[in-house]
């Protein structure tokens, strides 16, 4: 029973932690998004990340939805041919810690990731769950880029994956940029979040604050939207990270996404510390260089 136990819970875990896709309603053009950039500018002036970003999540039934807004300093040329690339992605995705493979492929749908998720650091690259993302670039011209990646099936009963990320330019070399997700799940998938969420994840919680923001410290709240809130802001850091490395010489980006990437997410402990640096780095290097060759 132990053993069974402990296999819904990292299953769980691995569902939590990557399960990213996009909401039902994305983003169709550039006027929508540059529209709600103008409704967030006022509270991304202020936001309490440190930085300009907003984070929204919501539950309806059996699908959980997320969407993390950001103004980038990057521009936006710089962003839009790093998304427009499927093998860009994969350098992207590969820096959260339970991404354990991704190599770009062409699939029957057209191109593709294929994935592996696996539990944190230690787990056998075979024992990781296997996913293939079909990847469709809907835009990529001078004032808009929207990328989306799907899959129809995930780990522990999810299904119906959609990713979507899109981004215009603003003012003075920087860019706006919205990633937005969404999958559903069945009963398997239910049971084993909350096996997780009693277990491993009961200390866990997002960044949207719970209650009146009163007292010394601020309540966040926790659950299925705690976690999908960590899982975004961690793909947000690793596209930001990304686009940091390319002010560096080829050679030496991989290891400044790292770096970059880890030192992000220790700005919020409470939310996205997972290991140490020691390990997250040496565990990386191995996994970046084994994605270089194709694992079925």
């Amino acid at each position: 029973m132990r053993r069974i136990a402990f296999h819904r819970r990292a299953a769980c875990a691995l569902v939590l932690s990557f399960c990213a896709a996009v909401p039902l309603a994305a983003n169709a053009d550039p006027a929508s998004l540059q529209a709600r950039h103008a409704q967030l500018a006022d509270e991304l002036r202020r936001s309490d990340f440190g930085q300009p970003i907003h984070i929204e999540s919501r539950q309806s039934g059996s699908v959980l939805q997320g969407d993390v807004y950001a103004v980038l300093d990057h521009p936006f040329e710089r962003v839009r041919d790093a998304l427009r690339q499927p093998s860009n992605w994969c350098d992207i995705l590969i820096l959260p810690f339970n991404t354990k493979y991704c190599h770009a492929v062409q699939g029957s749908n057209g191109p593709g990731l294929l994935m592996r998720i696996g539990r944190k650091f230690d787990q056998p690259l075979e024992q990781a769950h296997k996913l293939m993302l079909d990847w469709h670039a809907l835009a990529a011209d001078g004032r808009y880029v929207e990328v989306r990646l799907s899959a129809e099936d995930g780990p522990v009963g999810t299904r119906d994956y959609h990713i979507v990320v899109s981004a215009v330019p603003l003012e003075g070399g920087r860019t706006f940029m919205r990633l937005g997700y969404s999958y559903g799940f069945g009963m398997a998938g239910k049971l084993a979040m909350r096996a997780y969420l009693a277990t491993a994840g009961a200390d866990k919680v997002g960044f949207t604050r719970d209650g009146d923001g009163k007292g010394a410290r601020p309540h966040y709240i926790g659950g299925m939207r705690g976690a999908v809130e960590r899982n975004a802001m961690r793909y947000y850091l690793a596209i930001d990270a990304y686009l940091d490395s390319l002010r560096a010489p080829p050679d030496q980006r991989p290891e400044r996404r790292l770096n970059a990437w880890f030192d992000a997410t220790e700005r919020y402990p409470q939310q996205l510390h997972e290991m140490d640096k020691k390990t997250y780095v040496a565990t990386k290097r191995m996994e970046i260089e084994r994605q270089r060759v194709l694992v079925q």
